[in-house]
């Protein structure tokens, strides 16, 4: 089997097992995310890697129309659930959608693209390549792109079973390491504003938070 397919039914048994699993506060991600889209007039937004979208019912409360994607059913069954709590079921809508295949949305459909750790999942770099390619057929001009992903200067990077392509499982967890070569080449044709260095959760977990944009037309994309 894929080794991204086994990640897909390991996330599914996951998140079936274990509501709410990351709590409700929004990520760091996402807080800095709500602020770019914010100052850059945003009026929709996509999140990719949703999970059970603490993130997606921020990004909502802030006033943002979100469309929220996932590979896992059940993930996205407690996000609806939770959006009907909070009252925000007509501000969030849940695509079931594997980030192997081509965003089922049409060009320029949003204004932001928020994508907390699913760059970093068990993705070859090809598949990565296609994925920033489709995120920005989505974007509107002038509209950004913030993910975060785990890089090579993790504590768990080299360790445990290696898949190759920088792709290392650890407790049952894939994840593919980015060298920062990798940043840079996916920002190719983008302007890249930043690129933040920050630690999340036990271990700590060490990743680069990146935000790029799509140039205006007429505009030289650029990056630093």
């Amino acid at each position: 089997m894929d080794i991204a397919e086994e990640q897909r039914e390991h996330w599914t048994r996951v998140y079936a097992g274990n509501p709410h699993m990351y709590g409700d506060a929004p990520s760091e991600v996402a807080r800095h995310a709500g602020a770019v889209f914010a100052e850059r007039g945003a009026r929709s937004v996509l999140e990719l890697g949703a999970g059970h979208g603490r993130d997606a019912l921020w990004l909502a409360g802030q006033g943002f129309p979100v469309t929220a994607t996932d590979f896992s059913a059940p993930g996205l069954e407690q996000l609806d659930e939770a959006a009907a709590g909070l009252g925000r079921a007509d501000s969030v809508r849940t695509v079931l959608h594997d980030a192997r295949d081509p965003l089922p949305f049409a060009d320029g459909s949003f204004d932001g693209v928020m994508a907390h750790m699913l760059l970093c999942m068990a993705l070859s770099t090809d598949r990565i390549r296609a994925l920033v390619g489709e995120i920005g057929r989505v974007l509107r001009p002038g509209g950004a792109l913030v993910y975060s992903v785990r890089h090579t200067g993790d504590a768990h990077y080299g360790q445990g079973v290696s898949h190759g392509d920088d792709i290392y499982e650890h407790g049952g967890f894939a994840v593919h390491f980015f060298p920062r070569a990798l940043v840079d080449e996916l920002a190719q044709g983008w302007a890249l504003q930043e690129v933040h260095a920050f630690e999340e959760g036990e271990l700590p977990r060490r990743l680069w938070r990146v935000t790029q944009t799509r140039p205006v037309s007429g505009e030289q994309a650029a990056t630093s």
